[in-house]
């Protein structure tokens, strides 16, 4: 995905240099893999809290302390797929198309190559009335009890449901005679396979009750953790409708409870991937130290410390 765009261009002239635009740019497998791996040890340690809880008390409270961090696990697999479909997260096309489709995107059915295509359009539009993830924002700041409404939505499964109705739906079209049809389902086939596969691995670790676990923090409280996501992005910012990223994005800076629970991968540094897509998540903490040291941020409402400013600005 080649996003070298208006960002990019006020990037490179006004703030940085082609030297360490090249710098900030520069994959690692090394930190990529490490990043991968550490998050499927985070997903298994913390189903393993639940299934090892000693008695009924202790179950109860390891279930809550799975609903309340698996969800931020599967953010940080959802942003393993973004920068594998920006490929910039490995250093090789074929290692981002491999594991950001086997590792990260399918796990939470998700297709990389689709997810990918409409994540450029976003790129491509950010900041006019194009961009196809308008949906997501364009409506805050919303009043406080129409958000309590969308968390509830979301913790008590309807918006997973929703979308896993979708997905099903789907794979049911792969299985019809019409090639066209086929074609559409296949991938969405190939996703509900991936997930009867970890079904069958954390049955084989565990057992087969403890993917009701994963299934379930899918279907509730990741919900409500992409929520977030998207409204710290976009929602409410300086100016929805200005091409320049600073008015349209939002940097957030999270203390180590919310990185743990909704800012995995530096999700948070979302303006500095507008300024720049080409650099891996790993790099953005640098580019973003430097870029508020040349002073890129001085004019800019949208670098928010903690996501309780960012709900503060989004509801009424």
């Amino acid at each position: 995905m080649n996003d070298v765009s208006f960002q990019e261009e006020k990037a490179l002239k006004d703030f940085l240099s082609r030297e360490e635009i090249q710098s900030f740019t520069r994959k690692s497998d090394v930190k990529a893999f490490s990043i991968l791996i550490y998050n499927w040890l985070a997903i298994f340690s913390i189903l393993a809290v639940v299934y090892y809880a000693p008695n009924v008390w202790m179950f109860l409270l390891a279930l809550v302390f799975a609903f309340v961090f698996l969800p931020g696990r599967q953010l940080a697999l959802a942003i393993v797929m973004h920068d594998c479909g920006h490929r910039v997260f490995f250093s090789t096309k074929e290692r981002n198309d491999f594991y950001g489709q086997w590792f990260a995107s399918r796990p939470i059915l998700q297709d990389l190559h689709s997810y990918a295509r409409g994540h450029l359009k976003h790129h491509q539009n950010a900041g006019t009335a194009q961009d196809p993830d308008l949906n997501n924002y364009r409506a805050y700041p919303i009043d406080k009890e129409s958000f309590k409404r969308k968390v509830m939505r979301d913790l008590t499964g309807r918006t997973g449901w929703k979308l896993l109705r979708l997905v099903l739906m789907a794979t049911k079209m792969y299985f019809s005679d019409d090639p066209e049809k086929k074609k559409i389902g296949k991938p969405f086939a190939i996703e509900m396979l991936v997930q009867f596969i970890l079904f069958l691995i954390i049955s084989f670790v565990f057992a087969p009750w403890v993917y009701l676990v994963w299934a379930g923090t899918w279907m509730t409280s990741y919900m409500l953790v992409v929520r977030f996501r998207q409204i710290a992005e976009h929602a409410a910012v300086d100016d929805l409708y200005d091409l320049d990223p600073r008015k349209n994005t939002r940097t957030t800076i999270p203390n180590w409870l919310e990185r743990a629970i909704i800012a995995p991968g530096y999700v948070n540094y979302h303006l500095e991937h507008h300024f720049l897509a080409s650099v891996p998540c790993y790099n953005l903490p640098a580019l973003h130290k430097l870029l508020k040291e040349r002073g890129a941020y001085d004019n800019t409402k949208n670098v928010a410390y903690g996501y309780r400013q960012v709900l503060q600005q989004a509801l009424i």
